[in-house]
């Protein structure tokens, strides 16, 4: 039998928080399949930094769960703590200036392995912040990124073992950090960007000590103000761009 305990609040436009939507979720167990949709501007999904009316946790604590996100409107934020094994995220934002920061596993609870992440993005101004497996394993994760609009800001910590990090960006002035660690003699990780845009700042690292890290690139648009870093390190010497 699945033993799970799930609390959900959800405070609605009222008083002193006027547009402001706040969801509250405490959910540990296994087999949790928890789908949120929140339309309108300055909305949370608590978690992490939560403000407003100091919502506090997302957090998910568990195996084998399914969490579909769908946020609709401007200046939204889904924040949160993710621990669990053979995950599966669903993530959509439609508008602009949107927070979007999770970590998964930091602390090897679960090893953060078989994550499936989508995060589809249809809007600009938005900022991206996921890490995933810190001080673990990311192992088989599978994150794709399908992000259309500019001035979009996407920063990943990923600690892999043989992760695959897929990102399709069209759109101008977007900037991507991703860093890929791993020490496990299976730690190799692929990450392909394909960039259809203008002015653009990618810094990339993949930093598998024990195993080869794959990367492909694909860029189309003006070069003006650009700037690509692309560093691949198994104990070499130290770089920088």
């Amino acid at each position: 039998m699945k033993n799970k305990l799930i609390s959900i609040i959800a405070i609605i436009s009222l008083g002193a928080f006027a547009a402001d939507n706040e969801i509250f979720v405490d959910q540990s167990g296994t087999g949790a399949n928890i789908d949120l949709e929140q339309l309108g501007i300055s909305n949370i999904i608590g978690g992490l930094n939560s403000t407003a009316g100091s919502v506090n946790a997302l957090d998910l604590d568990g195996n084998t769960m399914t969490l579909d996100i769908n946020m609709i409107g401007a200046t939204n934020k889904f924040l949160g703590d993710i621990y669990s094994d053979n995950f599966t995220g669903f993530y959509q934002f439609t508008g602009g200036t949107n927070a979007f920061t999770i970590q998964v596993d930091p602390t090897n609870t679960y090893s953060s392995d078989g994550s499936n992440q989508n995060v589809a993005v249809t809007g600009s101004g938005n900022t991206f912040t996921l890490n995933q497996g810190t001080t673990a394993i990311a192992a088989s994760l599978d994150l794709d990124w399908i992000i259309q609009g500019s001035n979009n800001t996407v920063t990943s910590n990923i600690n892999i073992d043989g992760a695959t990090n897929y990102m399709d960006i069209d759109g101008s002035d977007n900037t991507v950090t991703y860093t890929g660690t791993g020490v496990n003699a299976s730690a190799g990780g692929y990450f392909w960007l394909d960039h259809t845009g203008g002015q653009r700042t990618f810094n990339i690292q993949q930093l598998s000590t024990q195993d080869n890290d794959w990367l492909k690139i694909i860029s189309v648009g003006g070069t003006a103000s650009s700037t690509v870093c692309v560093i691949q390190n198994d104990q070499g010497t130290s770089t920088s761009c």
